[in-house]
C-alpha cells in the first residue's frame, strides 16, 4: 500500500513538473506572438473567448492565461467584459488536457512514444544554439514527461484498485459533494486542475472510482482552478479583482449547473459516445463531459457579458474611479444644449479641480513613483475623454452661435489638461534630478523654477507673471545644463535627459496656463462681451 501511494505521488510530481515544462516551453518559443493573441485578438467578447481557448490549447495551463488575463487588465489593455471573454475560453481550453489524457494515455504502451520524444526534445534543448528551437525541445521533452508521469499514475492506481475489496475505503457511496469537494482540494494543493483531472481521469479508468463520482470531482476541479486567479489579484487593482472574482462566480455557476443535471449530462455524454463512436471507456466520457459542461456554461454567459462586467464594475470601487465617473452629465439634456452647458461647466470644474490636485502631488509629495500617479492620471483621462464625448454628442443643429462658441472654449481646454496629465510624470523626473549631487551649482534656480510652477498649479486665475517667469528661470536652466555639458561636469547622457525634461516641463507650463483662462460657459453667454476676450485668450 505504502509503495503504492509513493508510487502515486511520484508520478503526480512527474506529471507537474511534465506540464510546467510543456507551458514555459510553449510560451517562451512563441514570445510575443501570444502576448499579440491575447491583446488583438479580443474586440469582441466571443473573439475573446476564442483567443483565451486557442491560447489556453497551445500552452496547456489555464492558470497561466488567466494570470497573463489579469496583466492586461491591470495594465489598462483589456476591459472588464474583454477579458471575461478570456476566461471563459481559457476553461474550454484547459479541456484539451483530459482529451490528451483519454485519448492518448490510454490503450497503449505510452514508454513506446515518451521516451523517444523525450531523447528527441531533450537533444533538440542540448544541441541547437536557437533559443526558440531550445524552448521547443523543453515543451516536446515535457509532452514526454507528461505521458510518464500519466502511465506510472495510471498503473499504481489501478494497482490501487485492485487491492480494494468490496469492503474497502472507495466503496462507500461518500456522495457526489464529497467528490466534489476533493477534485476542488486537489487542484488548490496542486495549483493545477490538469494534474486533478490526471488523477480523476486514471482513478475511473482504472475502476477505483465510479463515473457519476467523477464527474463531480471533475466538476470539483473545475472550480478549484479559480484559485490561481484569486492568488494573482489580491493585489492586483479594482479591476483584475472583478476578474477574479468573475472567474469564480463563472465556475461556480457552470459547476452548480453541471451538478443539477448531472443524470442529463450523463446521459447525453453516453449519446454523443455513441454518436461520434468514441471508445467506450470513463476516460473518453469524463473528457467529453468536461467539454460539453465548460462550452454550455461559457455559451450560456456569453450573451450577457456586458451586463456581468457592469455589474462586477460596481465591485471594489477605488476613489479614482469614482473621481473618473461623470456626476452631472445627463443624456436628456443632449437634445437642449443650451440646459447642457450649466453640467458641462460643472464637470469641467472638476477636472480642473482633480487635474491641479495631480501636479500638486507630483510637486510635493516625497517617494512618489510614476507608478503611485497613474491611477489618478488615469481617471483624469477618463473624465476628461467623456466630457468632450457629451459634447460631441450635444444637438448641433439646435445650438445658437454663442453656444457653440462657450463649448468649444470647454473642448480645447479639454485638450489642454490632456497633455498637462500626460506630463505630469516629468515633475517627478525633474525633482529627482534636482536632487543630484551633479545639479548642486544650479540648485538655487532649480529650486526657484520649482516654486514658480507650484506657484502657477495653485493659480485660480490666467497668471501671465508666473508664466514669464518660469520661461526665463527655463531657459536659465538650460544654458547652465549645455555649459555643463560642455565642460564635461556630468555626461552627454544625464544633459539629454535634463534638457528633455526641461523641455516637457516647459510645455506643461504652458498648456496648465492656457486652461488657468476657462471660464464657464454660463458666465460666458451671460457677460456677452466677455466670449470674445475668453476665446482669444485661449487661442
Amino acid at each position: 500500500m505504502m509503495s503504492s501511494l509513493f508510487q502515486i505521488l511520484g508520478g503526480l510530481a512527474l506529471f507537474m513538473l511534465a506540464m510546467e515544462m510543456m507551458t514555459n516551453g510553449l510560451k517562451n518559443a512563441a514570445g510575443h506572438h501570444l502576448r499579440h493573441m491575447l491583446g488583438n485578438w479580443t474586440k469582441t467578447p466571443l473573439r475573446g473567448l476564442m483567443a483565451g481557448f486557442v491560447i489556453t490549447g497551445i500552452v496547456q495551463h489555464s492558470g497561466a492565461v488567466t494570470v497573463a488575463t489579469i496583466g492586461f487588465v491591470n495594465a489598462g489593455l483589456l476591459t472588464l467584459a474583454q477579458s471575461l471573454g478570456v476566461i471563459f475560453g481559457a476553461n474550454i481550453g484547459t479541456t484539451m488536457t483530459g482529451w490528451l489524457v483519454s485519448l492518448v494515455g490510454f490503450g497503449f504502451n505510452i514508454e513506446a512514444i515518451a521516451l523517444p520524444l523525450l531523447a528527441a526534445g531533450v537533444g533538440v534543448k542540448l544541441i541547437s544554439r536557437n533559443p526558440r528551437n531550445q524552448f521547443l525541445g523543453e515543451a516536446l521533452a515535457g509532452f514526454a514527461l507528461f505521458f510518464l508521469g500519466l502511465s506510472i499514475l495510471k498503473t499504481a492506481l489501478e494497482s490501487v484498485a485492485g487491492g480494494f475489496t468490496s469492503g474497502g475505503i472507495v466503496a462507500p457511496d461518500y456522495g457526489l459533494p464529497a467528490y466534489m469537494a476533493i477534485g476542488l482540494l486537489a487542484t488548490v494543493l496542486t495549483q493545477s486542475s490538469s494534474a486533478a483531472l490526471a488523477i480523476v481521469l486514471t482513478a475511473a479508468a482504472g475502476g477505483l472510482i465510479t463515473l457519476d463520482n467523477a464527474a463531480a470531482a471533475v466538476i470539483g476541479a473545475n472550480l478549484g482552478s479559480t484559485s490561481t486567479a484569486a492568488l494573482s489579484a489580491l493585489k492586483a487593482t479594482a479591476n483584475a479583482r472583478r476578474l477574479a472574482i468573475g472567474h469564480i462566480l463563472f465556475n461556480t455557476l457552470t459547476g452548480a449547473i453541471a451538478l443539477l443535471i448531472l443524470p442529463i449530462m450523463l446521459w447525453t455524454v453516453a449519446s454523443l459516445t455513441d454518436l461520434l463512436e468514441l471508445e467506450a471507456n470513463p476516460a473518453i466520457s469524463l473528457a467529453l463531459f468536461h467539454t460539453l459542461f465548460n462550452v454550455l456554461g461559457a455559451f450560456l454567459m456569453l450573451p450577457f457579458i456586458k451586463p456581468f462586467a457592469k455589474l462586477l464594475g460596481r465591485m471594489f470601487r477605488s476613489k479614482e474611479e469614482d473621481n473618473a465617473e461623470p456626476r452631472y452629465l445627463d443624456d436628456t439634456l443632449v437634445s437642449t444644449p443650451e440646459l447642457a452647458i450649466g453640467a458641462v461647466d460643472q464637470e469641467m470644474k472638476r477636472l480642473i479641480g482633480h487635474s491641479r490636485g495631480l501636479l500638486r502631488v507630483c510637486l510635493d509629495r516625497e517617494s512618489l513613483t510614476e507608478a503611485d500617479i497613474r491611477p489618478k492620471a488615469e481617471a483624469i483621462r477618463n473624465l476628461n475623454n467623456a466630457i468632450t464625448d457629451y459634447i460631441g454628442r450635444l444637438r448641433a443643429e439646435k445650438m445658437q452661435l454663442s453656444v457653440v462658441d462657450a463649448l468649444t472654449i470647454s473642448i480645447r481646454t479639454c485638450r489642454y489638461l490632456t497633455e498637462a496629465t500626460e506630463l505630469a510624470s516629468r515633475l517627478l523626473t525633474l525633482r529627482a534630478l534636482s536632487r543630484r549631487t551633479d545639479f548642486t551649482g544650479v540648485m538655487e534656480v532649480m529650486d526657484r523654477y520649482l516654486s514658480t510652477i507650484r506657484a502657477l498649479v495653485a493659480a485660480e486665475e490666467p497668471a501671465p507673471e508666473l508664466l514669464m517667469e518660469a520661461e526665463r528661470t527655463y531657459h536659465q536652466l538650460k544654458n547652465a545644463t549645455l555649459q555643463m555639458m560642455v565642460t564635461r561636469q556630468f555626461s552627454t547622457e544625464l544633459g539629454d535627459q535634463t534638457l528633455d525634461t526641461l523641455s516637457s516641463v516647459r510645455r506643461l507650463n504652458d498648456q496648465w496656463g492656457k486652461s488657468l483662462n476657462w471660464r464657464p460657459a454660463t458666465e460666458i453667454l451671460n457677460g456677452g462681451s466677455n466670449q470674445l476676450t475668453a476665446s482669444e485668450n485661449l487661442q
